[in-house]
């Protein structure tokens, strides 16, 4: 799942229960006749409108976080823009539809449904008699075929990411037509719906050295909308252009230029008109809303100089007039520059106005992990508390609030709300107690006031290498003008392993600018035991796309002292974040984000199982960086993917929550919003929420044609 800013696939815990009795876990959602996955907390917001008002024609400029080392999604170094040129490019057999359930694709599917259960499970997929290779070939069995030798895991010649579902295929074949594929199973999965999207062509998948090389820089054939022009790494664009093959919709837009701007630059880029579209931060999306005001320019919020009082500015003028020549000459060159970056800010907002804010929240959750395997939080007692100390609800709203978008707390770990697999299982370990968070801390021998060693406090300790200033958490994060953002999902339906960060910083919260900080409490004393104080180690990626992050570990940090326990903030680059502290275990408390995925019984269960030790000793973690597991979890997960009964499946998923709860491993916070700039007439593209994009639909309003209303021209509307 991930940090973007750091991130799993689209990216994505010990003693649950103590002993029988002491803990116990409510009755599961879900098990009544009232469906407890709910509906999307926001819709998609794309612009609408119906294909007989877009013009045909024009280029897409949209920007993206880098062009990717690969166009492979199977391979360990695919980021979010192979997955959108994969989108674009390549069939799919299920796509996502506004609610983050999968839908058949109808471009390339007639039909697909288990067609035998005894003795083996059997898929049968209809395929649409249409659909073709850009190259004329028939899209069919020999490509399924290929694709599963290269992703079942039994030839390690294939640099594959990941094999999960294709490791339970036992053959396919052609059906009673070139136009069906059977594919029988060795072993039961009820993920099978993720299987084959995208689907490559056997050109690429046929031998080792074509799958490794032959499409990491270019894609010959492919079978979507689109097809791929150009790579360009020195210019960092990808250029896609209409498929004249496309046996679909007609694409409306005939190239999309996929260009690679980093997020601190995108407003800039936007007022030269050299975007359309572009995922952005909430500071630019303020700038872009008091552009749409009747006199942006004016605003006194913003821009250079915004800051300087009326006395500031007094002061100015009596040094520049003053008879200090030399200090005269200095404050005159000063007063010049910033009149020209005013002038530079008040042309970029007047260019501004020209776009609008599509906002909704992404298909990913911001959490707090706890890393179960050293110091204080081995003891679950203790990360209960900590659990317990937290109000997530004002945690959302500091985040989400500011921005006009739903403040409701996640309350699952392995899907979101209208998903079908969501149910709010967070009442297996309970809300905001702080004399329960208090209770539990006493029961594990944290005593306030208690004898503790003397030791010299090191304000410059760091957890690991790169470690910052350790400050307690007093930034004065709520003027951020940045964002982190998070990886793209690596969801099952993407092929896509963890990724590494994405440029923007760390993942996590975006708290905005101006965020009021909460009223004084009073601490509690400090807990200590065995001579030493509870301290936990709480690690943040120190970049500038980061500040808002370390706003919500603020917040944490004084919720925490209220129940007694205290932090200790390290910050640490944004490219060691991951890899040096995360994934190696160095830290006690962190904030990152996970996608959500629709098959959660496949792409969960490396998150959440239990860790076992490897052949050379150390600890095999998979993507589990908390650390924290049981063997109940294992077992659910490997009941619910194995059991072809959907409604079993999904309880199954739900009780492997409310464990995964129990064990206060990880704490989900909020659903991350999704902020993106876009040209006033540019529709059916925006802010997607949980919908995999129409690309054939996007496009540009016909002149005088105005949009429709709805969630999407095309896509299926949110629950």
């Amino acid at each position: 799942m991930s940090q973007h800013g750091v991130g799993p696939r689209a990216v994505t815990r010990s003693v649950a229960f103590l002993t029988a009795g002491v803990l116990a876990v409510p009755a599961l959602a879900g098990c009544g006749s009232e469906d407890p996955s709910g509906k999307p907390l926001a819709g998609q917001d794309i612009q609408p409108a119906p294909r007989d008002r877009i013009t045909d024609g024009g280029t897409l400029r949209w920007a993206v976080d880098s062009v990717p080392d690969t166009l492979n999604t199977f391979q360990s170094d695919a980021d979010a823009t192979t997955t959108r040129v994969a989108q674009a490019v390549l069939p799919s057999m299920f796509r996502m539809d506004a609610s983050g359930r999968p839908e058949r694709n109808a471009d390339y599917l007639e039909s697909a449904k288990v067609v035998d259960t005894e003795p083996k499970q059997v898929v049968l997929y209809k395929l649409n008699q249409q659909a073709v290779w850009s190259d004329g070939r028939e899209i069919g069995a020999a490509d399924f075929a290929a694709q599963w030798r290269a992703l079942s895991g039994k030839d390690t010649a294939y640099w594959t990411a990941r094999n999960a579902g294709y490791d339970r295929i036992q053959k396919i074949e052609r059906g009673d037509n070139a136009l069906e594929v059977r594919v029988t199973f060795a072993r039961p999965y009820a993920d099978w719906r993720s299987l084959f999207s995208p689907l490559y062509p056997k050109d690429v998948m046929g031998t080792p050295d074509s799958f490794n090389d032959g499409a990491r820089k270019k894609l010959k054939i492919t079978a979507g909308p689109f097809k791929v022009k150009k790579t360009d790494r020195e210019d960092g664009e990808i250029t896609l252009d209409r498929n004249p093959r496309w046996w679909g919709e007609p694409a409306k837009l005939s190239q999309i230029v996929l260009r690679t701007v980093p997020r601190d630059k995108r407003a800039a880029e936007l007022a030269a008109g050299t975007l359309d579209l572009a995922e952005i931060d909430p500071a630019a999306a303020r700038r872009i809303t008091v552009a749409a005001r009747p006199h942006p320019s004016g605003s006194p919020l913003m821009g250079p100089g915004a800051d300087r009082s009326a006395a500031d500015a007094l002061e100015s003028w009596a040094v520049a007039n003053g008879s200090d020549e030399e200090a005269a000459d200095e404050e005159t060159v000063a007063r010049g520059k910033l009149r020209k970056a005013t002038a530079k800010y008040a042309r970029q907002q007047q260019a501004l106005g020209g776009f609008e804010v599509r906002k909704s929240l992404e298909p990913a959750y911001t959490q707090l992990a706890l890393n179960g395997a050293e110091g204080p939080l081995t003891d679950e007692r203790v990360r209960r508390a900590v659990a317990r100390a937290l109000d997530r609800e004002e945690l959302a709203e500091v985040v989400l609030k500011p921005l006009g978008l739903p403040t409701v707390p996640v309350g699952s770990h392995l899907a979101l709300s209208g998903q079908a697999h969501y149910a709010d299982n967070s009442g297996a370990l309970g809300g905001q107690d702080t004399k329960e968070a208090q209770a539990l801390l006493a029961d594990a021998g944290w005593v306030r006031g208690g004898p503790v060693e003397e030791k010299k406090k090191d304000k410059e300790k760091a957890a690991g290498p790169e470690g910052g200033k350790a400050d307690g958490g007093g930034d004065d994060e709520g003027n951020d003008d940045s964002k982190a953002h998070d990886p793209a999902g690596h969801l099952a339906q993407d092929g896509r392993q963890y990724q590494a960060p994405h440029q923007g910083g760390a993942p996590g919260a975006y708290a905005p600018r101006g965020t009021a900080a909460p009223a004084k409490q009073e601490a509690a004393a400090p807990l200590a035991k065995n001579g030493k104080p509870l301290t936990l180690r709480f690690v943040l990626p120190s970049g500038p796309g980061s500040k808002t992050l370390r706003t919500v570990a603020d917040r944490i940090s004084r919720m925490l002292e209220r129940v007694g326990i205290g932090t200790e903030i390290s910050k640490v680059s944004d490219e060691s974040y991951f890899k040096d502290h995360i994934a190696s275990g160095q830290y006690d408390l962190a904030l990152y984000s996970w996608p959500a995925t629709a098959y959660p019984a496949t792409d969960a269960r490396p998150v959440y199982s239990k860790p076992v030790p490897a052949a050379d000793g150390s600890l095999n973690v998979e993507q589990n960086y908390t650390r924290v597991g049981t063997d109940q979890v294992d077992q659910l997960f490997d009941q619910a993917v194995a059991t072809l009964d959907e409604g079993e499946s999904r309880s199954l998923i739900r009780k492997a929550d409310s464990r995964i709860w129990a064990a206060a491993g990880s704490i989900p916070l909020f659903q991350r919003p999704q902020l993106l700039a876009a040209r006033k007439n540019l529709v059916n593209a925006g802010a997607f929420g949980f919908g995999t994009p129409v690309y054939e639909d996007m496009g540009f309003l016909k002149k005088g044609a105005k949009p429709a209303s709805g969630p999407s021209a095309k896509g299926s509307p949110a629950r």
